[in-house]
């Protein structure tokens, strides 16, 4: 759920047990952040040497996949997957290091926070105040052999902190007001608990004649608010064990700034596993939309709270009335606006 619950401590210990039935480990990235405990549990643990990345005149240091895949151990040990790499490197985050190892058949133990997982990037904003660079698509979750949550309660996590073993005392005080607070603390947990709930789910045998499979479209706009739909449809399919679509609705040219919005769009709705697709404007926005609906056997429909005038509303229809109003035995959410 946080930093300093001991995730990384647990994946050492795991590590260590692998080692002591006789594969062949080695730790491919560690970062013990200054903490005593995690530094002793990693000793006597093999430690791959790191690459040096020379970048604005600064040294950084980052994990060494094209050695690690010549060595070719069983298991590689690598901290903060949701890390974005060093400027200039073969990939831009480490879950896609993560991805060449496991495509080379290396077994890889990893550690990761809630709030870093892309489709609860705009929960964790609204519940905690704080939003993350560092995001990892939910398909990298969704294809792990095996999810564990290191669980610890708000209170006792807020002790570590006080006892200086999570960071430095000059910055207890400032992280216990912030986010480390019983409130953002027992969100961040339950978020963890039901994102470990919904791959037991998952993994659960699918019982037969289930039904039709259920199919959530995402109206997005060119606009940011949309990236917080996309995540919200993500959510959902995952939950449902259903198809991601996500569509843009062409209304007349775009600025480069609106270009850039639905590329983001797209890899977003490409991280969460569904796919992206811009359609022609057939006499209307929510007309296309309900097309698009009957032709593709969407059952959910996720359309964000209109943006238009109670002017524009007349003159030109409301887009959400229309799907409301012409779709038949669908679920229509619709999200308000921030």
């Amino acid at each position: 759920m946080a930093a300093g619950v001991g995730k990384t401590f647990r994946a050492l210990q795991e590590l260590r047990e692998l080692q002591a039935a006789g594969r062949n480990v080695v730790v491919g990235y560690l970062e013990t952040h200054g903490r005593e405990e995690t530094r002793r549990v990693a000793e006597g643990l093999p430690v791959f040497p790191r690459r040096e990345v020379q970048y604005k005149g600064a040294v950084l240091v980052e994990m060494d996949v094209d050695g690690l895949l010549s060595a070719r151990p069983d298991v590689v040990m690598v901290d903060e997957l949701a890390h974005a790499n060093a400027p200039g490197s073969r990939n831009a985050h480490r879950y896609e290091d993560v991805a060449e190892l496991l495509a080379a058949g290396i077994s890889v133990i990893s550690t990761v926070n809630i709030q870093h997982v892309e489709s609860l990037n705009d929960l964790v904003v609204r519940l905690t105040g704080v939003r993350v660079r560092d995001r990892l698509p939910d398909v990298v979750l969704q294809q792990a052999d095996e999810v564990i949550l290191v669980d610890l309660s708000p209170q006792a996590l807020r002790e570590r902190l006080r006892q200086g073993r999570i960071y430095a005392p000059e910055k207890v005080d400032l992280a216990l007001k912030n986010f480390f607070t019983v409130d953002n603390l027992a969100a961040l947990r339950e978020l963890a608990l039901r994102q470990v709930a919904d791959v037991v789910e998952a993994a659960a045998p699918e019982e037969d004649n289930v039904g039709m499979k259920e199919r959530i479209l995402v109206a997005c706009a060119a606009e940011p608010e949309s990236g917080r739909l996309v995540r919200r449809g993500g959510r959902i399919a995952r939950r449902l064990k259903g198809d991601l679509d996500v569509v843009y609705v062409e209304s007349g040219s775009l600025t480069r700034e609106q270009q850039k919005l639905l590329e983001n769009f797209r890899a977003i709705t490409e991280s969460l596993g569904g796919t992206f697709t811009v359609i022609p404007n057939r006499g209307g926005i929510g007309r296309t939309l309900v097309e698009y609906v009957s032709q593709n056997h969407v059952t959910q429909v996720v359309i964000g709270e209109s943006s238009r005038s109670r002017l524009q509303e007349f003159l030109r229809g409301s887009i959400v009335h229309r799907v409301l109003r012409d779709t038949r035995n669908v679920d229509v959410y619709v999200i308000t606006r921030e």
